[in-house]
């Protein structure tokens, strides 16, 4: 049986200060206790730490040798005691996060980069997913918080809305767009009759952003449309649309490039836009940490910087 850590650590300071008395106003106790504890000590162990020499305690061999087992543990515990002060002022451990797929791709590495220089000691674990998927990971504690796209289609969360706070950090614009090729030989005047005739380029089998898009320009959704080509990503489905297969849906900032170039064509009957919000989620009342605060700050501030075809809110 291990003798009581708080003797221990008495038997280390005393031996140390060569004195019971210098331990004892080093420790804030009365030099009585401190004998008294390394009597018990003593008795515990059964051999005798000390001996007394005119008032001085000079360490016997078997205190030599429960000194050196002892040093090593209370050097370990001061050490990892400072560590923890510090970290707990400056961000440091791993940071798990999720965020939508491209957002996460385009943004995330080069932003996490800037973090990481200045603060060596943090580390990142990325999610990407879609808003269903994200959320489950918030509410089953697998991330620390996420970056998720909150457009109204997407709104049916684990736990309620209630259970989570959610922050906007950024705006985007989704934008029906086709080649240049495309838009001159099909697409003509933009209207409704003749623009649900055409072929769609969906991303997997999903319509939803086709009809809120209608909706939205028209006020009125088709049942169906023609999707001559699915994928899951937005680079594949911005490759399909400047390949002349169809009309696309994507974040206009990942096609701001190309648009103004003149090789894509926004196709926008009126001035509405859709967009969707993306949000900081977290559970409510979570207690954050010095990492994640400034992280989330650190983002905000090179989306700001750095990314002006991002509306920031």
């Amino acid at each position: 049986m291990l003798p009581d850590l708080n003797r221990l650590k008495i038997f280390y300071h005393i031996f140390n200060e060569k004195s019971s008395t210098e331990a004892a106003k080093l420790l804030h106790i009365t030099q009585s206790g401190v004998s008294q504890h390394l009597k018990k000590l003593e008795e515990e162990l059964q051999t005798a730490l000390f001996t007394r020499v005119n008032r001085r305690l000079i360490p016997t061999a078997a205190g030599t040798k429960l000194y050196e087992v002892v040093k090593t543990f209370m050097l370990d515990l001061e050490h990892g005691v400072r560590q923890l002060n510090e970290t707990s002022e400056r961000p440091s451990g791993k940071l798990r996060i999720g965020t939508p797929y491209e957002f996460g791709k385009k943004y995330i590495p080069k932003i996490f980069a800037s973090f990481h220089r200045m603060y060596p000691a943090a580390s990142l674990q990325l999610e990407l997913g879609d808003p269903k998927i994200l959320f489950s990971m918030v509410s089953e504690g697998q991330l620390d918080f996420a970056y998720i796209d909150i457009l109204p289609i997407m709104m049916d969360t684990p736990g309620g809305i209630s259970a989570y706070t959610i922050e906007p950090v950024a705006t985007e614009e989704f934008v029906l767009a086709c080649s240049r090729n495309f838009y001159q030989q099909r697409v003509g005047r933009a209207s409704y009759k003749p623009l649900t005739n055409l072929e769609y380029i969906g991303y997997k089998t999903d319509t939803a952003l086709f009809k809120s898009w209608f909706k939205l320009h028209f006020e009125t959704e088709p049942s169906s449309l023609n999707l001559a080509f699915t994928a899951d990503s937005a680079e594949a489905i911005i490759a399909a649309i400047e390949e002349g297969i169809g009309l696309g849906i994507t974040v206009s900032h990942l096609m701001h490039q190309k648009i103004a170039s003149g090789t894509i064509v926004a196709i926008r009957p009126t001035p509405k836009k859709l967009q969707n919000t993306i949000a900081c989620v977290q559970f409510k009342n979570k207690e954050i940490t010095i990492t994640e605060k400034v992280f989330q700050e650190h983002l905000r501030n090179e989306l700001n910087k750095n990314y002006a075809m991002l509306d920031l809110t």
